[in-house]
């Protein structure tokens, strides 16, 4: 078996704003850069055996003190890259409802069926994010591997290995916090969730 402790990026300047970050690189804020350093200490005092992230710089950032904390080099992986959000992307859901209400009302209905326009398919993304970690599983069958990737990503990513319908990632996962921990087995191609939203405590044991 495989466990994956799967960390949405640190705080970035765009979460007071609530706007959709797809692939536009958004800087950390002082918050979120507190967040990576309490992930850090937190895998201080964990048996991890590889750290992955997603290229852009909000996870790389979160990631690094907790790769630096084990010794660990960090591997950059693009298929843990966010859903691109298309024309949404960057944008709050009141700028959306002014530009495209008719294809914001039919996301909030079936985000997948109704991805943003010019977006990517969430189906898609879920694959790829499913590929990432079904690989790294068979590297370290007996593994314990910690994944800093994008909220909507790794939403997507837990319906598709708890056989949830992806259609519902938004209702059954409502929110992912910055920097907190979710766990997930993987066995013999069945997962598990172990927890979610953990806080990342030095205190905490492997």
């Amino acid at each position: 078996m495989t466990d994956f402790v799967l960390v949405r990026h640190g705080e970035t300047a765009w979460h007071a704003d609530n706007r959709y970050a797809g692939r536009t690189d958004v800087p950390l804020t002082e918050r979120g850069r507190k967040q990576a350093a309490a992930l850090g200490g937190w895998a201080a005092g964990q048996h991890l055996d590889a750290v992955l992230c997603s290229p852009l710089s909000r996870a790389r950032l979160t990631a690094e003190p907790a790769a630096a904390a084990l010794g660990q080099p960090l591997r950059v992986d693009e298929r843990l890259y966010e859903v691109d959000f298309g024309r949404g992307d960057g944008l709050t859901r009141a700028e959306m409802a002014e530009l495209f209400p008719d294809e914001l009302a039919a996301f909030l209905t079936d985000p997948v069926a109704h991805h943003l326009p010019g977006g990517e398919d969430p189906a898609a993304a879920a694959r790829r994010g499913v590929a990432c970690l079904t690989e790294i599983a068979g590297e370290l069958p007996d593994g314990r591997v910690l994944v800093v990737a994008h909220s909507t990503l790794v939403r997507l990513m837990l319906c598709a290995l708890l056989g949830i319908p992806l259609a519902r990632y938004r209702s059954v996962f409502p929110a992912l916090e910055n920097g907190a921990l979710t766990e997930l087995r993987l066995r013999e191609g069945q997962a598990a969730l172990l927890r979610l939203n953990a806080p990342a405590l030095p205190t905490d044991h492997p």
